[in-house]
């Protein structure tokens, strides 16, 4: 494979810049510093090739970096036009990576990115959102056969999976990363908490103190958002249509309402519910002036972009990454990032510490599928938990922190039913 002639990436002279980015990163990933080690000697990877979509920025090149060191031909592909970045596209070129990813590619281009990705006939994918599995399981099955399985890194692709799978139509077995308890406590709920306020601020250069962040949306990446919200001293307000999770954001501190309700008070609003049209026209009509809008699901499609378009006398770009939209009655409405994910879009992504756990799971995961595949079979698989548990354990140890053991009397207790 020559990974310079057949990768489609904006510049190779921004590579430096990449190269620096992954080098920091790498130096806060310990956890998959050290599989890397273990891949590096057992090569479990060796032979294949692995596509993977994902957002394409430092952490993820790091990630494909560990999977090539396992021995694999890797190629990658950006799960969003605007979370790419350019000059680490460069350096994974230059690290013998094939690329196929530019920042903020119009809707084709990005699509023939991923269809080529899935055309070097990949035997293993990582997959983000479910975008690769959408194109292998509607418009090319003919690049199904040779793949033995992959994993999934969010939870609107385990959605799309379980949906396939429900049907009877899924053809490969796919392991649910997003379902991992190292993935969803520690990910969703302290990754999105904290780099969504990351992206927000560096958009907007405004304080949350003092204003009413409405989160919509109360699983792990809304508790975790709604979390930071109150840290930085906002007044939180939490939508919901699950009445468990409305009960549990109500017990935790947060005023529970109905979105329309919501939508009176709302300073900041924030979409986590991997589900389209939670904001609305509507809810438009009765928003403040000067209220944020803004989205860290996976798709842009929570915030209904159309529908505010179409309820707007005037559209211009007042910021990098903040539209303004005027309503018929003045009211000015501001959209970041394009409604896309607000994190990535308008920031850097999950902190590296974080991003380092899920990672390690992405590649023991893939080891996994690729070692027991024939015997899975077509379905949506949890992470092992004594993988999920391996992965906590290098954690820990990373940190310097000891934890207890049982003694063989505690084991032999817990294993009987007498007293």
């Amino acid at each position: 494979m020559n990974a310079l002639s057949e990768s489609n990436v904006k510049d190779m002279s921004l590579a430096p810049s990449g190269h620096l980015k992954i080098d920091w990163v790498k130096e806060h990933m310990p956890v998959l510093n050290r599989i890397r080690e273990r891949f590096e000697q057992e090569k479990p990877f060796a032979g294949l090739k692995v596509s993977i979509c994902l957002h394409l920025e430092a952490k993820t090149a790091y990630l494909a970096k560990v999977i090539q060191a396992g021995g694999a031909e890797v190629t990658i592909t950006g799960s969003n036009p605007l979370s790419t970045q350019d000059d680490v596209a460069a350096a994974l070129v230059e690290d013998g990576i094939r690329v196929f990813a530019k920042y903020q590619i119009a809707p084709d281009e990005y699509k023939a990115n991923l269809i080529k990705t899935l055309e070097t006939r990949p035997d293993l994918i990582i997959d983000d959102g479910g975008e690769m599995v959408t194109i292998l399981h509607g418009e090319r099955p003919d690049l199904l056969p040779q793949i033995r399985g992959g994993a999934e890194e969010t939870t609107t692709g385990i959605i799309r999976l379980k949906a396939l799978e429900k049907e009877g139509k899924l053809q490969l077995p796919m392991v649910a990363v997003n379902d991992a308890f190292c993935k969803h406590l520690f990910d969703n709920r302290y990754g999105t908490g904290q780099s969504v306020f990351d992206g927000i601020n560096r958009a907007t250069n405004l304080v949350v103190a003092g204003k009413t962040v409405v989160v919509v949306g109360y699983g792990w990446c809304g508790k975790g958002v709604a979390m930071r919200a109150k840290g930085l001293g906002a007044k939180v307000i939490v939508t919901e249509i699950d009445a468990i999770k409305a009960v549990e954001a109500h017990m935790d501190g947060f005023e529970v309402m109905p979105m329309i309700e919501a939508a009176k008070h709302g300073d900041y609003f924030i979409t986590v519910t991997g589900n389209r049209d939670v904001i609305r026209k509507e809810h438009f009509a009765v928003m403040k002036d000067g209220a944020i809008l803004s989205n860290a699901g996976h798709f842009n499609v929570e915030v209904n972009v159309v529908e505010l378009a179409e309820a707007s006398t005037s559209r211009r770009v007042v910021r990098k990454d903040i539209e303004e939209y005027v309503m018929a009655d003045g009211r000015k409405l501001y959209l970041l990032a394009e409604g896309r994910l607000v994190n990535l879009a308008a920031g850097d992504g999950h902190p590296a510490e974080i991003m380092d756990m899920t990672f390690a799971l992405q590649a023991v995961g893939l080891e996994y599928v690729s070692k027991n595949y024939q015997n899975i079979g077509p379905k949506v698989l949890n992470v092992p938990y004594e993988l999920d548990e391996m992965v906590a354990r290098y954690k820990l140890e990373a940190l310097g922190i000891q934890i207890d053991k049982l003694t063989e009397e505690q084991k032999a207790y817990l294993d009987s039913w007498v007293e």
